[in-house]
């Protein structure tokens, strides 16, 4: 058997497992409904347009914080880079929960996305600690950037979650029929 012959584990509008449902359940990402009101919502486009400006803002802030470890330069500019990562990421945050109300019905926790928003969570907390140290005046430089970068891997898996999310409701496809109600 070739590699074309394979069939891929996820065809187009098969349900997902783990989706952030009960065990041993499957069900779809979205319902039909679900899928229409996040087709025709203005915030998955904000969404659409915001997560990749966080991730751009991640990055040059990333090469700040690691300059700053590396040769001890550049503290301040790393800080506002990380405030800046901050804020966007609080934006994405605030309007991802409407999102998700607009979509699921609930602010946060809509079982489709349960375990991205608990990641989400920590990845909110670690940057709200890192500006308390900030603007605390507590701990070092160093332990304040380590604290900044805790939460840069915790926002890098959080987002592979969401990536793999975005995947499964394209293989999904518009297959209304397959969809399980809620």
């Amino acid at each position: 058997m070739t590699r074309m012959d394979q069939a891929s584990p996820v065809e187009p509008g098969t349900t997902v497992k783990g989706a952030g449902h009960e065990r041993g359940n499957t069900r779809a990402l979205y319902t039909a409904q679900e899928r229409q009101r996040r087709d025709e919502s203005v915030w998955t486009v904000v969404q659409g347009v915001l997560a990749p400006v966080q991730f751009l803002v991640f990055l040059i802030s990333l090469g700040l914080v690691i300059r700053t470890l590396t040769t001890g330069e550049g503290a301040f500019a790393a800080d506002v880079s990380i405030v800046i990562k901050t804020l966007v990421l609080y934006t994405i945050m605030i309007t991802g929960s409407i999102w998700e109300k607009v979509v699921f019905g609930k602010w946060l926790f809509a079982p489709s996305f349960f375990w991205e928003d608990v990641f989400s969570m920590l990845v909110l907390a670690l940057h709200s600690l890192y500006l308390v140290l900030l603007f605390g005046g507590i701990g070092t430089t160093e332990q304040r950037l380590l604290v900044a970068l805790a939460g840069y891997a915790a926002y890098v898996i959080n987002a592979g979650q969401f990536l793999w999310k975005l995947r499964m409701a394209r293989l999904e496809g518009n297959t209304p029929s397959r969809a399980v109600a809620a």
